[in-house]
């Protein structure tokens, strides 16, 4: 029995000897594996995002195309993925990205109608370039209301020293509305709308001068004619009921326009040094920023950098406000664009993908959500409509398109309810907009669902 004992004893200890070694190799085991399982989610996670990118990358379609993506995860500040993140391509109506963040951070709460004084029965006003007076998509008018109250108007330091054309803008633009042109003192838009009605032709405003073409058959509609830089319009027969075209706002032709709608004097005081102080507010800036989004809205762009420039420097000058944005607010950009107008219809501009998504950044670390998608269009809205259908509230982007490229940045909110902010970028296609635009929504979809 001792002897039982003893071997019993002697057995235990040797048990218990190698007892810790086995609870180490144990512990080692489940540590690594437990290693190995997360690396395998991260692992997963990259691969479903390159899965998803290599059937944008790899279409047949878009084989001659430069592609660049950037999927960026705001939680853990790091790149999910990047594809060409680095490499320049032209961002259309993505420019107006850094305009929204321009405008978002220097216009305030409310625009800047005009700024004025005022000496017994005249007003003196200095323009602001004010985009929204007499505009049609606001029927509330405060600048309108306040001035027409006065017999006499004078526009003090009314020269605009910008061209009426951005930098790199196709000339041959000039007849549509998209390409309207910019001023310090725009009123309806800067458009000329033409209208028909019982084969009768309306313009508003309607101080310019027209002429029907001898012979032209108006019985199905109406076409026209402008020269370049000409406020003449020849009305020809063609099968539009309405149309917009941009009239060169020449300081003279301003004067008439405010004449025949205020119905007062209006005059122009070229070299007064003076700036008033006092301020009649128009609309609230995201009013206007929402519909520069919505709709791409080049001339709201243009003339929310010009208004940046106004408050920030004095004056309205595109050059000298970039120069100015790229070596403060964005002097960290990843990569220093080519940034030369407001609203993307230059091609001289350039952006990379990770510049969208750094000002993306931007933008939601220095402003609220609700603020931002207020904004920028959703699922179904705006540029956006027609595509994302049942993933409004995921996406909140801008799209940007010229002719064989095509760009969209901007918001997703995962089905993980992950926050990431991307940029796709396909510049040079030689394919269908649409059918590259339905690419990119695949890509984003799987990315949405998949994370």
């Amino acid at each position: 029995m001792k002897k039982y004992l003893q071997i019993r004893k002697t057995w235990f200890a040797e048990r218990l000897f190698y007892f810790p070694i086995f609870i180490f190799h144990v512990s080692y085991f489940l540590f690594f594996s437990s290693c190995s399982i997360q690396k395998s989610v991260v692992v997963s996670k990259q691969n479903t995002i390159e899965a998803a990118a290599r059937a944008l990358t790899g279409n047949p379609q878009l084989s001659t195309a430069n592609i660049g993506i950037c999927i960026y995860d705001v939680s853990s500040k790091k790149y999910l993925y990047d594809h060409n993140g680095d490499k320049y391509f032209i961002p259309a109506s993505n420019t107006k990205i850094a305009t929204c963040y321009a405008a978002m951070k220097y216009l305030g709460d409310s625009l800047k109608g005009i700024k004025y004084s005022i000496n017994r029965d005249t007003v003196f006003i200095e323009p602001t370039g004010d985009p929204t007076f007499l505009h049609p998509d606001f029927k509330n008018q405060p600048v309108y209301d306040f001035l027409e109250k006065y017999s006499y108007v004078k526009i003090i330091n009314p020269s605009f020293t910008e061209t009426y054309f951005g930098k790199g803008w196709s000339w041959d633009d000039y007849p549509y509305n998209y390409a309207a042109e910019r001023s310090n003192l725009p009123v309806y838009g800067n458009l000329i709308t033409i209208s028909m009605a019982d084969n009768r032709i309306k313009f508003q405003p309607g101080n310019f001068d027209f002429e029907i073409k001898a012979n032209a058959n108006l019985d199905s509609g109406f076409d026209f004619e402008k020269k370049f830089y000409e406020n003449k319009i020849l009305v020809t027969g063609g099968d539009n009921q309405s149309f917009q075209i941009p009239f060169t706002p020449y300081l003279n032709d301003i004067i008439n326009i405010l004449h025949d709608t205020l119905h007062n004097t209006i005059t122009a005081e070229a070299d007064n040094v003076s700036h008033p102080d006092a301020v009649i507010y128009s609309q609230p800036t995201d009013s206007v920023l929402k519909k520069m989004m919505y709709r791409s809205d080049n001339f709201y762009a243009e003339q929310c950098l010009l208004m940046v420039s106004n408050e920030l420097l004095g004056f309205m000058n595109d050059e000298k406000i970039i120069d100015t944005f790229l070596h403060s607010d964005f002097e960290n950009l990843p990569q220093k664009p080519r940034w030369v107008d407001g609203c993307g219809l230059s091609r001289y501009d350039l952006f990379t993908p990770q510049d969208l998504v750094w000002i993306l950044d931007k933008i939601q670390t220095g402003f609220s959500w609700d603020r931002i998608t207020g904004i920028f269009p959703s699922a179904g809205e705006g540029t956006l409509s027609g595509y994302y259908k049942n993933f409004h509230g995921n996406i909140f982007a801008k799209s940007g398109s010229l002719s064989n490229n095509i760009a969209l940045s901007g918001y997703i909110i995962t089905q993980k309810n992950k926050t990431l902010i991307f940029s796709v970028m396909v510049g040079n296609h030689m394919d269908n907009a649409a059918d590259v635009r339905k690419s990119i929504e695949t890509f984003l979809i799987s990315v949405i669902e998949n994370n």
